[in-house]
């Protein structure tokens, strides 16, 4: 029988988007095989220390000792309170220094080009620069300059890459959405008004327009109750987003199961 190639779009969601790797483990725990990824802001970097090789038992090590320090660079505000060099070298370590195109599985890392207002899909390249652009948040990280363009956030023009991991050629997509707007009342710095108003923004958006219904599944972890901002209670999200594979599980399987090839004219 005939098995279709897999995609796993992974959206934006600031810290809650570690329940990707959750869902990353309880997919491979089932067999259920990642042929490639597009990946958007946090998306974009654990999908990319996936892709790059990285174990899955040595990714959860990572993520419980994540904290947001490691990230906190900071510089004089002119673009961005964060210069983004200390994320960087991060991501360059558990990407093994690799480009995009060397990865053990294919990655598209999108980033919203600043000058244009457009979309910007890396597929080769150094993985460490694209990713700091993925996750660049406007107003907070200092946007990151490639061959004279900058870039920020992807999460900002396409909040689950959908669309972008269908082009790659995806027959079967998987999409995991962790970015929820829920009401916070603890609002007490420029970091927090600017992350809590892109998180309404994105889902207004999303309300608007939908996400794309070319997901064969979605999967949306419940962590509206985290932060998006503080690198907390991570062990927690995580779970979350285990379980919310789960509950989807038996759905992949059955529709994998009945997948036929598109005819051809």
């Amino acid at each position: 029988m005939t098995k279709p190639t897999i995609g796993l779009a992974l959206g934006s969601g600031g810290a809650r988007g570690f329940a990707h790797l959750g869902v990353l483990k309880v997919l491979h725990n089932h067999g259920i095989p990642v042929d490639m990824i597009a990946g958007s802001s946090m998306g974009a970097l654990v999908g990319s220390f996936f892709a790059a090789g990285q174990r899955i038992e040595d990714m959860y090590k990572l993520a419980l000792t994540f904290k947001r320090k490691y990230y906190l660079d900071f510089t004089v505000p002119k673009m961005g309170f964060v210069q983004g060099k200390r994320i960087k070298e991060y991501i360059r370590i558990f990407t093994f220094g690799k480009n995009i195109e060397d990865f053990k599985i294919p990655m598209s890392i999108v980033a919203t080009d600043l000058y244009a207002g457009e979309k910007k899909i890396f597929t080769s390249g150094p993985a460490s620069e694209a990713v700091r652009a993925s996750i660049a948040i406007p107003g907070i990280f200092v946007p990151e300059r490639i061959n004279d363009r900058l870039y920020i956030d992807g999460g900002v023009i396409d909040r689950v890459p959908v669309s972008v991991v269908k082009q790659m050629g995806a027959q079967f997509i998987i999409a995991v959405d962790c970015a929820h707007f829920d009401a916070d009342p603890n609002i007490h710095s420029i970091y927090d008004v600017i992350t809590q108003s892109i998180d309404i923004m994105q889902d207004e958006l999303v309300t608007a327009i939908g996400v794309s219904s070319d997901a064969d599944v979605m999967i949306r972890p419940d962590v509206s109750k985290y932060s998006s901002r503080a690198f907390t209670n991570i062990q927690e999200i995580v779970g979350a987003g285990e379980r919310a594979a789960e509950s989807c599980v038996e759905d992949i399987k059955e529709k994998l199961a009945a997948w036929k090839e598109p005819k051809t004219e």
